[in-house]
């Protein structure tokens, strides 16, 4: 059994440590935000956080998680937006949206150490891939979020209730 911390909750696995972590998010915890990409680690649309750095969930077994932190895109910001959702908001950098979450789970984890990108460092450290080609918002929306980083500006969220306004 792999017991861990997925994204401020206690969280329980009982099936085999050999799963990959990609499968129990979606199968078993409920959540899609994280998607299978190609399977085999190399383009990131599975990238989630594991005591707070990226890794690739589509080749990364459960029973490695026993005791760890994972956050998912869905608790990436909390009660309110990571300046990297943020940015990506601001700069509309979806296209089909696919490879969106991995894309941001990824720049989150590497602009902590690299808080003042260069285009270099943003062609090093930014190595999923994107098959819209998104690559000139996604280099625009990471200076954004570096940008929002320094200035401590973060969105609040507001629940949706469902509610119509007027």
């Amino acid at each position: 059994m792999a017991t861990f911390v997925l994204n401020g909750e206690a969280f329980e696995f009982d099936g085999a440590d050999d799963t990959p972590l990609l499968w129990v998010l979606r199968d078993h915890a409920g959540l899609k935000g994280t998607k299978y990409g190609c399977g085999a680690g190399h383009c990131g649309a599975c990238a989630v956080h594991v005591d707070g750095r990226a890794r690739r969930a589509c080749i990364t077994p459960v029973g490695a998680m026993a005791g760890k932190q994972v956050t998912t895109i869905e608790g990436l910001g909390g009660d309110a937006l990571h300046p990297v959702q943020q940015a990506w908001i601001e700069e509309d950098v979806a296209q089909c949206g696919y490879c969106q979450t991995g894309q941001i789970m990824n720049a989150a984890d590497w602009l902590q150490r690299v808080p003042n990108p260069s285009d270099d460092d943003i062609e090093k450290y930014q190595t999923n891939l994107c098959r819209c080609g998104t690559y000139a918002r996604v280099r625009k929306a990471i200076m954004r979020a570096a940008e929002l980083s320094r200035d401590g500006a973060v969105a609040v969220v507001v629940p949706d209730t469902g509610e119509a306004t007027s």
